[in-house]
């Protein structure tokens, strides 16, 4: 069992910034890549971000250079700064990891509840 535990999200302006969090917890071995998606009424979710265990990253073209994301490996704990945002970037927000648990040793993909980011005037 595994769970991820988002905070942040809520209402921004035009321009403005939030910061996402999502930690994972559970009887973790291993996380090798987690990540951060969003899913907008009547769109399909759509990759955002991820990173590596080894801190590589990759960015959808959409959000390259206004968002970073980064983890904090001791706690397991994925992070999402997200600069300049725009009204587009308006979605539910979810967490994700590819982790590696014991008692039996698994390796699964693991969602968070999801968190709402709003962008609006």
């Amino acid at each position: 069992q595994v769970q991820l535990v988002e905070s942040g999200g809520g209402l921004v302006q035009p321009g403005g910034s939030l910061r996402l969090s999502c930690a994972a917890s559970g009887s973790i071995i291993n996380i090798y890549i987690m990540g951060w998606y969003r899913q907008a009424p009547g769109n399909e979710r759509e990759l955002v971000a991820v990173i590596t265990s080894g801190g590589s990253t990759n960015y959808a073209d959409s959000v390259k250079g206004r968002f970073t994301i980064s983890r904090d490996n001791a706690n397991n704990t994925v992070y999402l700064q997200m600069n300049n945002l725009k009204p587009e970037d308006t979605a539910v927000y979810f967490c994700n990891a590819d982790v590696v648990t014991g008692a039996p040793r698994r390796r699964r993909g693991a969602w968070g509840q999801g968190t709402q980011v709003t962008v609006s005037s």
